[in-house]
């Protein structure tokens, strides 16, 4: 409302997209999907007052997500990144990384998801409120999940199905999300032994930042493999190899 024309600082961001405006949104989407008895998945949960109503309340037919940012980062980065930290939904108290957190362990969030939106530094650089909401993600999400893992908080193999089985499960993508025969040999091949800092001249996306750099990682990619098929090998990317459409099963 009125109350916040006219400031510029993006902190300010997630007290007009606060707490309770995000609890309303999924109360409202959970209330009508019991309603009428419909397939629900939540996305992107940024607080942990969403989580504990999952907890307590989610259908077997209802599916939730995080993202690796509101898992990993808070309204601190606001004063280090300034717009760039500025995302919808927006980031949330240190607290809140660790309600969703252990929710995420606990299997009331059942997947990752990344919310990838590269708006360019130039865009970002207007200044709020004329910045635009959104990050990219991700080519960053699986190496910041693999670190958690390596470090602990997390198994690799929790992450394998966060980032694959749980997200085919979901939206019922055939043949998808295991290692077994039938399924297609879509793999990805990681290097756990080495850390590497995420730096801004060495990133893919075409927005060429992320709210990640200076941040020291592992897990990042070394080969794909998609449908059997190598499409990139330690930094040389196959183009002739296509991939196809998913099919879902309904």
């Amino acid at each position: 409302g009125q109350q916040f024309k006219g400031i510029t600082d993006p902190a300010i961001h997630s007290q007009i997209q606060d707490e309770q405006a995000a609890l309303n949104a999924t109360k409202l989407a959970l209330k009508l999907s019991k309603k009428y008895q419909r397939r629900l998945h939540i996305l992107h949960l940024s607080t942990g007052v969403e989580a504990e109503l999952l907890r307590d309340d989610k259908p077997s037919w209802v599916t939730a997500e995080v993202t690796p940012q509101h898992l990993l980062l808070n309204t601190d980065a606001y004063a280090e990144i300034g717009t760039l930290a500025q995302m919808n939904p927006p980031l949330r108290s240190p607290e809140n990384n660790t309600i969703l957190w252990q929710a995420l362990l606990d299997g009331v969030i059942d997947f990752i998801a990344t919310d990838h939106a590269p708006h360019t530094l130039s865009e970002k650089a207007k200044g709020y409120p004329n910045s635009p909401s959104g990050m990219p993600g991700v080519e960053t999400s699986l190496p910041l999940m693999l670190t958690q893992a390596v470090q602990g908080r997390c198994t690799i193999a929790q992450v394998s199905n966060w980032m694959s089985t749980a997200v085919a499960k979901a939206y019922c993508i055939p043949n998808k999300g295991a290692i077994a025969p039938g399924f297609d040999a879509d793999l990805v091949l990681v290097d756990l032994d080495n850390y590497d800092i995420v730096r801004q001249e060495e990133l893919q996306t075409k927005c060429g930042w992320s709210p990640f750099t200076g941040w020291k990682l592992t897990g990042f990619p070394q080969v794909t493999i998609v449908n059997g098929e190598i499409v990139y090998n330690r930094g040389k990317l196959n183009t002739e190899v296509r991939g196809k459409a998913l099919t879902f099963d309904t």
